[in-house]
This record gives C-alpha cells, sequence and structure tokens, in this order.
C-alpha cells in the first residue's frame, strides 16, 4: 500500500473529524457527513484493493512452495543419481583395480616366459655345441654325408629329423606362448582403457550432478528467501487493511455521532423557534393588554410580562471560553459552607432569570442525566492539542443535550438552575485534567485555562 496516501487518508480523516464540532450551518453540516462518507468509501476501496493484494501475495506464496517442492523432487533425483553414479564409480574402479592386477600379473608371466625363451635357446645352443663336439666342424649336411651305408644314412637322417622336429617344437611353442600372453595382455589394457573411460565418464556425470544439484540448492535457498518476503509484506498488507478497518468503523461512527449531533441541532432549532414564536406572542398579547389597559384608563394593574431569556456569555478566541455570564459566587479551593471548612473543586457562577450555560470547549456530551448532588448534570469530554480534559456543568434547571452528542465550544447546553445540592440559582463549574472521578483527583482550577 502507499504509505504516503494512508498517511494523508488518515490525517484528512481527522481533520475532518476534528472540524466537526465547528460547523455551524445545516448546509455544511450536511457536507461534512457527505465528505465523511466519502471519506468511508475511499477507505473502504483502498481496504478491498489491499485484501486483492493480499490475495494475490497467497497467491505467490503458494506458487513459491509449489516451486519449492517441485525442486525438492528433483534434488532429491539428482542425489538418487549422485548415489547410482558413486556405487558405479566404485564399482568401476574396482574392476579397474583387479584389471590393472591382471595386467601385472600377465607382464610377471611374460617375463616368465621371456626366461624360459631364454632357457630354451640355451638348450638349443647347447645340442648345436654336442653336435659340433661330435662331429667337428660338420653340420647337418656334414653328418648324412658322412654315412657309411645306406642304413647309417637312414639312421642319420631319423637322428637329423628327430633334432630338427624338437628344435622346431621348441621354437613354436615359444611363439605361441609369446603370442597367447601378448593377447592376452593387449586384450586385459583394452579392457583397462574402456574401464578408465567408463569411469572418467562416470565421473564427469558426477560432477554434472553435483552441479545441478548445487544450482537447485540455491535456487531452493532464492526461493526460500522470496517466500519470507512474501510473507513479510503479506503481514504489512493485513495490518494496512486492519487499520483500513478500524478507520472505516471509525468514519462510521462519526458519521452516525454528525447525524445524531444534525437531528439535535434541528430539535434545538424547532424548539427555539417554538420558544421565540411564543415570546413574540407573549409580546404582542402584552402589548395588546397595555394599549387596552391605556384605553380603558386601566391602573397598573396588569400582570408584568414574562422575563426573556438571557443572552449567553461571549464565546472568546482559543480553545476554552466561558461557560456562562454572572458573578462568581465561589472559586475553586478551600472555602465554608455552612460554618464548616471544604475544599471547593469547581467555579460557582451565579445570575438571574433564564440563563443559558454553553460548552466550554469543543467536545462530545459523555453523559447528561440528574444527580441527587449534582442535579441536572452534564459532563463534556474534550480534546486539545493531545490533552484530554473533561467539563461538569451541574445544578441546571433543564439540559438540552444527550449522551453520545457533539458540541462545539458556545453551544448551548441547558440553563442555570437549582436542583440537586444547592441553595440558590447558580452554575457549578468544573475542570478536569483527563477523566472525571469522584475523588476529583484531577480537579484543576478553571481560571487556567479559562478568562470568566
Amino acid at each position: 500500500m502507499n504509505k504516503k496516501y494512508f498517511i494523508s487518508l488518515s490525517i484528512a480523516a481527522a481533520l475532518t473529524i476534528g472540524s466537526l464540532p465547528t460547523l455551524a450551518t445545516t448546509a455544511s453540516a450536511n457536507s461534512s457527513v457527505e465528505d465523511l462518507k466519502k471519506q468511508q468509501d475511499d477507505v473502504s476501496s483502498k481496504k478491498e484493493e489491499i485484501n486483492g493484494k493480499i490475495s494475490e501475495k497467497n497467491s505467490q506464496i503458494d506458487q513459491t512452495i509449489n516451486k519449492q517442492k517441485d525442486l525438492e523432487s528433483q534434488i532429491a533425483e539428482i542425489s538418487t543419481k549422485l548415489k547410482d553414479t558413486e556405487t558405479k564409480i566404485a564399482e568401476k574402479t574396482k574392476e579397474i583395480d583387479e584389471t590393472t592386477a591382471k595386467i601385472n600379473k600377465l607382464k610377471a608371466d611374460i617375463e616368465e616366459l621371456k626366461k624360459k625363451i631364454e632357457e630354451r635357446n640355451e638348450l638349443l645352443k647347447e645340442r648345436a655345441r654336442a653336435i659340433q663336439e661330435k662331429g667337428g666342424s660338420a653340420n647337418y649336411l656334414d653328418v648324412l654325408l658322412g654315412a657309411e651305408s645306406f642304413g647309417d644314412f637312414i639312421n642319420r637322417v631319423t637322428a637329423v629329423n628327430t633334432i630338427v622336429s624338437a628344435d622346431k617344437k621348441i621354437m613354436d611353442e615359444q611363439k605361441r606362448d609369446q603370442e597367447e600372453l601378448e593377447k592376452k595382455q593387449a586384450e586385459v589394457e583394452k579392457e583397462l582403457a574402456d574401464l578408465e573411460s567408463s569411469k572418467a565418464n562416470l565421473e564427469s556425470l558426477k560432477k554434472d550432478l553435483d552441479s545441478q544439484k548445487a544450482k537447485k540448492a540455491e535456487l531452493f535457498k532464492q526461493l526460500e528467501a522470496q517466500q519470507a518476503s512474501l510473507k513479510v509484506e503479506k503481514a504489512d498488507l493485513e495490518k494496512e487493511s486492519d487499520e483500513l478497518s478500524k478507520m472505516e468503523h471509525q468514519l462510521e461512527g462519526e458519521i452516525q455521532a454528525e447525524q445524531a449531533r444534525l437531528a439535535e441541532l434541528a430539535r434545538q432549532r424547532e424548539i427555539e423557534r417554538k420558544r421565540q414564536a411564543e415570546a413574540e406572542a407573549a409580546k404582542r398579547a402584552a402589548a395588546q393588554q397595555k394599549a387596552t389597559a391605556s384605553s380603558s384608563g386601566g391602573a397598573s394593574s396588569a400582570s408584568a410580562a414574562p422575563a426573556e431569556t438571557a443572552p449567553s456569555a461571549p464565546v472568546s478566541a482559543g480553545a476554552w471560553t466561558a461557560p456562562a455570564r454572572g458573578a462568581i459566587t465561589t472559586n475553586f479551593g478551600w472555602d465554608v459552607l455552612n460554618g464548616e471548612r471544604r475544599f471547593h473543586y469547581g467555579t460557582d457562577i451565579a445570575a438571574r432569570g433564564s440563563v443559558p450555560i454553553s460548552a466550554a470547549a469543543d467536545g462530545y456530551v459523555i453523559k447528561s442525566h440528574y444527580s441527587s448532588s449534582y442535579g441536572n448534570v452534564v459532563y463534556i469530554t474534550h480534546s486539545i492539542n493531545g490533552q484530554m480534559f473533561t467539563t461538569v456543568y451541574a445544578h441546571m434547571s433543564s439540559s438540552l443535550v444527550s449522551t453520545g452528542q457533539a458540541v462545539n465550544k458556545g453551544d448551548q447546553i441547558g440553563y442555570m438552575g437549582n436542583t440537586g445540592y444547592s441553595f440558590g440559582q447558580h452554575l457549578h463549574f468544573e475542570l478536569y485534567r483527563g477523566s472525571w472521578s469522584a475523588s476529583h483527583a484531577n480537579a484543576v482550577n478553571p481560571r487556567q485555562y479559562i478568562n470568566f
């Protein structure tokens, strides 16, 4: 929500509400009601807008939670793949170790075969030396040609063939064994290369999975932060919505109070109109009676016209004004009543006739009733410069206001009287800094604020 708008709206409402007691005319009063209703409509509209934003935040939070759940599923899947890959890497590592051991064994076998070949070569050399020693420098051909007879030749051929076959067999075995070992070594080395390549691929896959998991975890962390931020924004919006609801209810109460005040104002105007009409009628009757008495030579036996209502006390500038015209008969503080010393918690103003009593400041009537001690009494609460005050108007002959009614400074609230515990017509006026209490704990001297 726009904070400046909310503050401006609050100030505007406060100013409007604060200005209600100063509305003097019906037109301006009706305008104030319309202004309050417009303020209430603005607050209701803004509240609907805020509630819409709250719903939007709820939707965003739900989307974030769903994304988190999806990421958790993806991270779990990646973790499973990682575990499987790590298992495969371990298996490949084991196979590589086994294959490496095979290669090492083959290499040892090849070395052993080389030793055997070397030994066979030595054997062949021995045979060659033996033949040379028996036949001198003769070779196989010399052996054959040296035969003394055909039978001796056959024997010599058989002997040579046997030697050659034995040598050939040794050579073939050597060649076959060496080829077999080399073939096995090549196969195992290829197997090792394949295993190492497979392991490298698995390690690359593991690295990629680790990277994916880290990215998913970072994204999950960002979503958590986003969710926390959305919750804070939602809480702020809910707080603003609550404030707007309170303002909405407050404005509704002010509208009702202002409408009640206007109704009471209209009633008082009607009473005043009737009173003025009755006074005019009485004047005309008195004038007519005087004229009749004068024309008939009558003496001064005609009854006197009723006394007129005295004017209200003049309204002073500032927050406070005197509540009534008259003489100050008792001040705030210690005095003596019926021979007894007592503390007087108010200021007494006395006057004769029909004396109007006015509200000492703008405020609201919190009580208007009859008390055995105060008589007809009115309590009004005021808020002046952030400080709460309460005024009390006692011993009135009658009250013209009711509980909950808003009054302006100088508005008539009743007439001076002699009701309750009183010894003559007067107004007993009390002023409290704070609320009224039976102990009079907050009572202050009215002269601190009012120039009587």
